[in-house]
């Protein structure tokens, strides 16, 4: 059955003719056409999804018979069609879809939308040093993130972001490693290990170097363990651990609580989580 026209709704377009007639008008920039289309699309997807739903749980018997299969076919044509075009549903989207990219009806190039700028994290691949990070703290984060609920992923890419990767880590004096993933200073309250650094900080909107105390670990996991303590247990932090379900949402809270100086932290931040998100995914 052929569908030619866009008014022609309670029809399926059953056939490559029927849909390539609507993908010409769908490319005339109609919103009707554009409309309808994604009405058609939707309908022969619900037509697949209950055809394969009947024959799941449909058994064959003595009764069946060609016609029998044919009003079935038509019985599930008819309620994709009704079941298409509601509001929510899938096409909906695919509207949206149409109305970026469509084919115009003498074969031109189609129009492409200009793309919604993607964050440079979530493009550029990962480099060496990140991989390796990634790689060489999974364990410690991941046990973390079960003890605690923070999301392995933000504490990899917040000690990434802290550490360059590992390149820059925070020396005791006399230059081994203190252990120390996320610059964590050592306050007044701090009773472990220290070392003291010259650090940049951002006072009143220009970059300087102070000399500041941070605290020192025994292992990698102590520090792991210890940043979650701060964060769980610290009311300055109350509102990031709220947002545990958005890297961009928690990252906020961080630099507004004053995590860091660095007015651009947040964003920052989470192009770094952005990364162990990708690279966790081998893990997973």
């Amino acid at each position: 059955m052929a569908l030619t026209q866009v008014s022609n709704s309670n029809v399926l377009a059953a056939d490559a003719k029927s849909l390539n007639a609507l993908k010409m008008q769908a490319g005339q920039d109609s919103p009707a056409a554009i409309k309808e289309t994604a009405k058609q699309l939707e309908s022969l997807f619900m037509r697949e999804l209950i055809k394969s739903m009947r024959e799941a749980t449909t058994k064959s018997g003595l009764f069946d018979s060609p016609q029998g299969d044919l009003g079935s076919d038509l019985l599930d044509q008819q309620l994709s069609v009704t079941m298409s075009g509601q509001p929510g549903g899938l096409s909906e989207a695919i509207v949206r879809q149409l109305s970026r990219q469509t084919v115009p009806a003498d074969g031109a190039a189609p129009k492409i939308a200009a793309p919604t700028a993607a964050p440079i994290a979530a493009i550029k691949p990962a480099s060496v040093s990140q991989t390796g990070f990634v790689e060489q703290h999974n364990t410690a984060a991941t046990a973390v993130e079960r003890a605690t609920g923070i999301p392995a992923s933000y504490m990899l890419g917040q000690a990434g972001h802290e550490t360059g990767w590992g390149r820059k880590e925070i020396k005791n004096a006399d230059g081994s490693t203190s252990f120390n993933l996320f610059g964590i200073k050592a306050g007044a309250g701090w009773t472990g290990k220290t070392t003291t650094v010259t650090t940049h900080e951002v006072v009143n909107g220009e970059t300087r170097k102070v000399s500041a105390k941070f605290r020192a670990y025994d292992s990698y996991q102590e520090s792991f363990n210890d940043y979650a303590n701060l964060i769980n247990n610290s009311p300055r932090y109350a509102q990031a651990r709220q947002q545990t379900g958005s890297s961009q949402a928690y990252a906020t809270e961080l630099k507004r609580a004053g995590y860091a100086t660095d007015p651009d932290y947040a964003a920052k931040l989470n192009r770094a989580i952005t990364v162990t998100q990708q690279l966790r995914r081998a893990y997973a």
